[in-house]
């Protein structure tokens, strides 16, 4: 299970070191091999390879109504290996779609992870929470 967030510099040929934390699991899991993909919210996901390929067969599956929504995520998708440094390189097509210049935030998610660029995501996390009021705190307490 991934969790907590992580602030990380893009290097400038688009590289990102993935945190300890999550790159020991990453390895012994999946070899650290990983799927990069658009997400409609402006960020990118972060699959674990065996998780994506789950994931993948669910999209394939999806109705023609929901064809904008394949396009997206399969044809976003970039798989990438991290390197011996435990960093992966995101596509300048990736990182263009969601603004991703230095300053990110990785965000785990159980599953998978987020990635933000930083400024973006205290953004949305502003807005959100201000226009958001929700019923899952009926169901929840902390």
């Amino acid at each position: 299970m991934f969790q907590g967030s992580s602030a990380l510099t893009l290097d400038a040929k688009g590289r990102m070191s993935i945190p300890t934390r999550h790159r020991d699991a990453l390895l012994q899991q999946v070899q650290g091999r990983l799927t990069l993909t658009r997400h409609p919210d402006g960020c990118l996901l972060v699959y674990p390879r065996s998780v994506w390929e789950e994931k993948r067969e669910q999209i394939a599956r999806f109705p023609m109504s929901a064809r904008f929504l394949q396009r997206l995520l399969l044809g976003s998708a970039q798989d990438v290996d991290l390197d011996s440094a435990g960093r992966i390189l995101i596509a300048p097509e990736l990182r263009a779609a969601v603004g991703l210049e230095r300053d990110a935030m990785l965000l785990g998610m159980a599953t998978h992870f987020e990635l933000w660029n930083a400024q973006e995501l205290e953004r949305r996390q502003a807005q959100d929470l201000a226009e958001n009021s929700t019923d899952v705190f009926d169901t929840f307490s902390f």
